[in-house]
């Protein structure tokens, strides 16, 4: 059914998949229902990750985990986890901040900083903990072998 296109459809189905746990996870863990999750990018599982995950199980699947196509899947996976835990979950770090020195500098100097540019609504959470990353390898790996059960 799937055929030749297999990693690309395990690795689709592992990005859906993860996504649609966020909110389902965090439901179950706070009883806090928040559906536009599922198109968010950060918290658990990493989507990112899982898509990639699930590529490099499947392309080794498909195409032995001896071949070209599984150490390039398997070095574009280990650069989107480190992006996803380390620049991304840091540069939502920095925005934080910068939102926070922004609010103290107005409160302090008893100023209205009115340039558009601090009023812009920034989004925070872009990256994951490693905590996150590691959820998305094991959405992966599971998608990216089931997936070559159900061919």
């Amino acid at each position: 059914m799937l055929g030749n296109m297999y990693p690309f459809w395990a690795a689709i189905s592992a990005n859906l998949i993860a996504q649609l746990l966020k909110p389902t996870l965090l439901y179950y863990h706070s009883r806090e229902w928040k559906p536009h999750l599922a198109i968010e990018s950060g918290g658990l599982p990493s989507s990112h990750t899982s898509t990639v995950t699930a590529l490099v199980v499947a392309v080794g699947i498909q195409d032995k985990f001896s071949s070209t196509s599984f150490a390039i899947a398997l070095i574009l996976a280990l650069i989107v986890c480190y992006d996803a835990a380390n620049v991304r979950y840091y540069a939502g770090q920095n925005i934080q901040i910068t939102q926070q020195l922004i609010k103290d500098i107005q409160i302090l100097t008893q100023t209205k900083l009115d340039d558009p540019i601090y009023m812009l609504k920034v989004k925070e959470v872009l990256g994951h903990k490693w905590i996150e990353v590691v959820g998305g390898v094991a959405v992966g790996l599971v998608v990216g072998a089931l997936m070559y059960f159900l061919r």
